[in-house]
């Protein structure tokens, strides 16, 4: 490949994984240079008007992080939010033409299943079954459990005492190191 350079990148357009989209959705493209402020910005404010009633996040490659972090961000302003994540691959092509054209090379198209995400985040009840769904408030309590698993093992660890030598033996050892490596 060091004869080539990529020109272009196109993705191929997909059908979103999800049906029975309304008209007026709100859909936010993340990409990676994107920034999480101005995305979340723009979507809060269109929630918080009475007639929009859901917002959808679709990310592809490196700005799947960053789809997230934007859910999660709307999730925790606005409480009451249902949700409903679909995780697929999104065919990209990549056309790498050669350096020299002089040299008789042809041009070459790399074709690339990218994975994707997007995620349906709507004030009214959305399909329980549906694989991929949260519930409003859901992440509050694993977080409130997660919490009290780890103060459980802080306490333990305080009831176990000390072990060993600590840090005496070590302050030996390296006294002996100085003590060697000191020239007459």
């Amino acid at each position: 490949m060091e004869n080539y350079q990529k020109a272009k990148t196109v993705e191929k357009p997909s059908p979103l994984p999800f049906s029975n989209l309304p008209e007026d959705i709100i859909e936010m493209k993340v990409k990676d240079g994107s920034k999480i402020r101005n995305l979340v910005g723009y979507a809060i404010g269109k929630m918080e008007l009475d007639s929009v009633r859901q917002v959808l996040f679709s990310g592809t490659g490196k700005a799947i992080s960053k789809t997230i972090t934007c859910v999660e961000i709307m999730k925790r302003r606005l409480r009451s939010l249902h949700q409903i994540t679909k995780v697929f691959f999104r065919q990209t092509e990549e056309i790498w033409e050669p350096l020299v054209p002089e040299a008789g090379l042809d041009p070459l198209t790399v074709k690339r299943n990218v994975p994707a995400i997007c995620i349906l985040l709507s004030k009214d009840p959305l399909d329980t079954q549906e694989p991929g769904y949260q519930a409003p408030g859901s992440f509050d309590a694993f977080w409130a459990e997660a919490m009290n698993s780890e103060s459980q093992g802080q306490a333990k660890r305080k009831q176990g005492g000390s072990r060993g030598a600590g840090r005496a033996g070590k302050q030996l050892r390296s006294v002996g190191r100085e003590e060697a490596n000191k020239k007459p």
